[in-house]
Formats: structure tokens, C-alpha cells, sequence
């Protein structure tokens, strides 16, 4: 981990049956682009990377974390934090950052990058020409649904594959899926989920002649 910072934890919501927004202090000077992210350990243990879902010119850092109760590791210790409990982290870094209007697919939590760079561009009113392709298990598990339909000038396709009675049922995003998504192929696309997930799209994606300049992710 680079320099460290110790921050406090002043408030928690819960977004999802599993998934919790912190708000912590913010360090003096500490800055980062939207999509980034950063090392967090909580309580001293393992560090993993955590991607900041507020703005830069907020007055805390916000981190939205989906817990698995049933893992042993740092997202099941995080969800057991408390008000006043501390989080360490370290300089921010990452390659997702806004390259500009596109089409952002997410899987699950892969969503986080994403929220700080479609909130600055509603903020600056630049919304316009950005999809949100939403890839979930179910209806209870999409992360700040309301949040994003509320958006002005974001288009959004919210896709469960586990849930066949909804509504947004569908199958797992391949080429012949995105085919009936995408208007067009000459934009930016950034993708961000589990490993299978990104790896699944990216290849979509290609299938459909998407350069990989295209395509922004996060370096392995």
C-alpha cells in the first residue's frame, strides 16, 4: 500500500439487501478522478481495491461495498463496520476514468466505477449519449435503480438473469444480446464485473468491431 490514511466511518445506508454505502472523512489534500480507486483495509486486515462512488469535490470519501456474509475475507469483515470504525487506505489509482460519453456495462458491483463518472456528468450536464447497460441476479440486488432512472439524459437497460417472472428477465450479455443494445459501435464502452463477466463482453464487444481502444476496463 502507498502512503496511508486513517479515516472514520460517519455514516452507513444500506442500498441493497447486501450492499452499503460508507461515508468517511476525507484527508486534507487527498484527491482522485471519478472511476478510481484505492487499497482499503479494514480493522488491519487484508487490503483490496475499493472504488470511491463520490465526487472529488465532496468533503468525504464515499465507498459503495456489496458484503458476502459467507466469504472469509475483507468484504465479509467490512460488513460487519460500525459508525466511528476506521478504514485505511492508501493513494488513489486506476485505470477507469471518463474518456467521454459511451455505453458503461456493468456487472453487480461492477457498477461502482461508474457512479462517480455518471454523477460528475450530470453535474456538468454531459449526459447526453451515455447507456447504462445493468447486468444483475435479480431485481433486489440492482444497486441505486431509482438513482439512475432519475438521471436526465441517461439511457438505461437493467438486465436480470436469474429472475424469470421480472420483467428485465434475460440471458447472460454475449454478442447476440448486445447486438439488440448497441445503436452504434463507434463510442467509447467501458466494462466493469467479475472477471468472467468483463471477459464475456469484451469478447461481444470485438465481435461487433470494437476496437480496444475502445474499450475501457480496469488494467490487470
Amino acid at each position: 500500500m502507498s502512503e496511508e490514511h486513517n479515516i472514520a466511518i460517519r455514516s452507513i445506508d444500506e442500498l441493497t439487501h447486501d450492499v452499503r454505502r460508507y461515508r468517511c472523512d476525507k484527508p486534507t489534500g487527498y484527491d482522485y478522478e471519478p472511476g478510481q480507486a484505492t487499497e482499503l483495509q479494514f480493522d488491519r486486515g487484508e487490503a483490496r481495491p475499493f472504488t470511491f462512488t463520490s465526487l472529488p469535490s465532496a468533503d468525504h470519501l464515499e465507498f459503495t461495498i456489496k458484503s458476502y456474509p459467507d466469504h472469509d475475507g475483507v468484504t465479509e469483515q467490512i460488513g460487519q463496520a460500525q459508525l466511528g470504525d476506521h478504514f485505511i487506505i492508501g493513494d488513489a489509482w486506476g485505470a477507469i476514468t471518463d474518456k467521454g460519453p459511451g455505453t458503461f456495462v456493468a456487472g453487480g458491483a461492477g457498477v461502482t466505477p461508474f457512479i462517480a463518472i455518471l454523477e460528475q456528468r450530470m453535474v456538468d450536464g454531459t449526459l447526453d449519449g451515455c447507456h447504462l447497460i445493468f447486468s444483475n441476479q435479480t431485481e433486489a440486488d440492482i444497486i441505486l435503480r431509482e438513482r439512475w432512472e432519475a438521471m436526465p439524459d441517461l439511457r438505461t437497460t437493467f438486465l436480470v438473469t436469474q429472475q424469470p417472472d421480472s420483467p428485465l428477465a434475460a440471458d447472460q450479455l454475449d454478442a447476440a444480446a448486445l447486438e439488440h443494445l448497441i445503436d452504434d459501435t463507434d463510442q467509447q464502452f467501458y466494462v466493469c464485473g467479475p472477471p468472467g463477466f468483463i471477459e464475456a463482453v469484451e469478447s461481444a464487444l470485438r465481435e461487433h468491431g470494437v476496437r480496444e481502444d475502445q474499450i475501457v476496463q480496469e488494467e490487470a
